[in-house]
């Protein structure tokens, strides 16, 4: 335990080192600056690159063993809070305890937070921002202003609120798999002449084996961001990461996982076995040249599992229209946006008026 905790002071104090750096020329605190890929000082425009690790360079982050693994539990904090000291300027605040880097709101320093008691795993790769929050803006207003139920006087007057940069936690895994199965492949026929024409379809029995190695499969690690508005913003190019460095999280929120490694890897299955499912009834609509598949059961294996524990960024905001406000993010990498907005009754009822009106013509010209 001793030497645990010996471990984990020293890579707070690297840390703290890395992610409160001074500018050298004027004394305040510096950011990661996506647009450049390095630390930047918004007082004097100082500009500083992150240094390597070694000669060779930036790795990127590696393939970690599943079997091996320690820490595997959930670490689900979002109901407890924890008080933090501003070592610059003394300032106490109060945050959650999932938030690993922070800014004070008072000195604008940016404080990582003190370690938990309780032993997580450490991230070991970042994919980097790329999208400033100024690009950030301009993508959200070419998304709002790109739908069609949105009223005019929102994609006019919506402005987004001060964006929030923050890294959230996310698993990717990797593992050889063998399903074995079987199923029913269908093909149709035609019978019967004139109006009495009619398809049948024939069911045949099939059944056996398929390998495939799954390659990045991706889990979010938070459960306290809407999960299913950041799959709006996804995929993330997650082989285009950093091998982890305190300084990439200068200037940007942190969240640590609530979803351990072993609950991640199960809902990762979920999707695993999904996609395996779609592959091999492909496989089998085209080697019978069939029509459809039913009766699908199947029995996946799993070896060679490894996982990444990777922080993906992403921009945080919002907006306000007749007093209601609508939550957006942005993907930090990509720039892809999704959200709520507000809808407009008169255009829905349009939309669905003009497709009434379709289908009614449609059917007139069939008589």
């Amino acid at each position: 335990m001793a030497d645990y905790e010996e471990v984990m002071n020293a890579q707070k104090a690297d840390t703290m080192k890395e992610t409160d750096r001074k500018c050298p020329q004027c004394g305040a605190t510096m950011d990661f600056d996506p647009s450049a890929g390095g630390l930047y000082c918004p007082y004097c425009d100082y500009r500083e690159e992150i240094k390597a690790e070694n000669t060779v360079g930036d790795t990127i982050a590696s393939e970690q063993d599943f079997a091996s693994a320690e820490f595997t539990g959930n670490c689900d904090w979002g109901v407890s809070q924890k008080t933090v000291t501003c070592k610059s300027c003394g300032a106490v605040s109060v945050y959650d305890a999932l938030e690993v880097a922070n800014e004070c709101p008072y000195c604008g320093s940016n404080q990582v937070m003190e370690a938990s008691d309780v032993k997580t795993l450490a991230p070991n790769g970042v994919v980097l921002f790329k999208i400033t929050a100024k690009e950030a803006g301009a993508r959200f207003t070419a998304w709002l202003s790109k739908k069609w139920f949105a009223p005019k006087e929102a994609k006019r007057s919506a402005k987004a609120d001060k964006f929030k940069g923050i890294y959230l936690p996310y698993w990717t895994f990797d593992s050889d798999t063998h399903t074995e199965y079987t199923a029913e492949y269908g093909i149709d026929r035609e019978e019967g002449e004139g109006d009495k024409r009619h398809t049948v379809t024939d069911w045949h029995r099939t059944s056996g084996s398929y390998d495939e190695f799954i390659d990045d499969a991706l889990v979010a690690g938070t459960g306290d961001q809407n999960v299913n508005m950041l799959r709006r913003v996804e995929p993330f190019d997650t082989k285009d990461n950093k091998s982890y460095k305190p300084e990439y999280l200068a200037g940007f929120m942190a969240e640590r996982y609530s979803i351990g490694l072993k609950d991640a890897w199960e809902k990762a299955k979920e999707f695993i076995k999904n996609r395996l499912r779609a592959s091999i009834e492909s496989n089998i609509r085209s080697r019978y040249n069939a029509d459809h598949v039913r009766n699908f059961n199947g029995s996946t294996s799993y070896s060679n599992i490894t996982y990444k524990y990777l922080m993906l960024p992403i921009w945080l905001s919002c907006f306000n229209y007749k007093g209601k406000t609508y939550q957006f993010v942005v993907n930090g990498q990509s720039g892809k946006v999704g959200g709520d907005y507000p809808v407009s009754g008169w255009r829905v009822a349009l939309a669905i008026l003009i497709v009434v009106v379709i289908i009614a013509l449609l059917y007139m010209l069939t008589q």
